[in-house]
């Protein structure tokens, strides 16, 4: 009789921590899974926000091991960024950069690439127009296309909003001031109506 009381009171016991261990795990995982979006890095993105307003290109700030101003970019390049929406219209984007190389990437919000393309694969003579809209923005703007429209590439998207990257090679020390001033030139805008035919 004792044996089998006693055998009650351990299988009790054990049953009261056994539920004790299951709640405080609970309230371990629930705090942790509360507590991720706080350790998760801003998306590209949102970080882009911290160089320049939406809609011009922004140039970045050098980067260095530890420091770098996104993931992931080549130290021997200069950046710059422009944040768009195509609720604001068809983006129109702009650049003439010197040789000996640039490239030009387009990212969703997500921080995925849409499109990319190079100096060498631009097809106007290293020159850089490029017009991003929607499929519904494609369909309007081909009833009062803008001058110029097929000279441009055409970059037809799903997405709603998402950045642009620049880059080019900053490898001559004398050439460095003259890519600056070129990438500072770029432009990334909504089109606008005065450059509609």
């Amino acid at each position: 009789m004792i044996r089998a009381r006693l055998k009650t009171l351990h299988l009790s016991r054990f049953a009261l921590v056994m539920l004790a261990g299951l709640f405080l795990g609970g309230i371990i995982h629930i705090a942790t899974v509360m507590g991720i979006p706080g350790q998760v890095p801003q998306s590209a993105h949102a970080r882009i926000a911290a160089f320049g307003p939406d809609g011009r290109f922004n140039m970045l700030p050098a980067s260095r091991a530890g420091a770098e101003p996104l993931p992931m970019l080549d130290p021997t390049m200069l950046h710059a960024t422009c944040r768009f929406a195509l609720a604001d219209g068809p983006l129109m984007i702009e650049a003439a950069l010197p040789p000996p190389f640039w490239s030009f990437a387009l990212f969703n919000a997500k921080g995925e690439a849409i499109y990319s393309l190079n100096d060498r694969t631009s097809g106007n003579g290293g020159r850089l127009e490029a017009l991003v809209l929607s499929s519904e923005q494609l369909a309007i703007l081909r009833e009062n296309p803008p001058i110029g429209l097929e000279d441009m590439i055409v970059i037809e998207t799903d997405e709603t909003s998402g950045y642009a990257l620049l880059r080019a090679f900053d490898g001559d020390p004398l050439a460095h001031q003259a890519l600056v001033e070129a990438m500072d030139a770029a432009t990334c805008r909504p089109l606008d109506s005065d450059s509609q035919g």
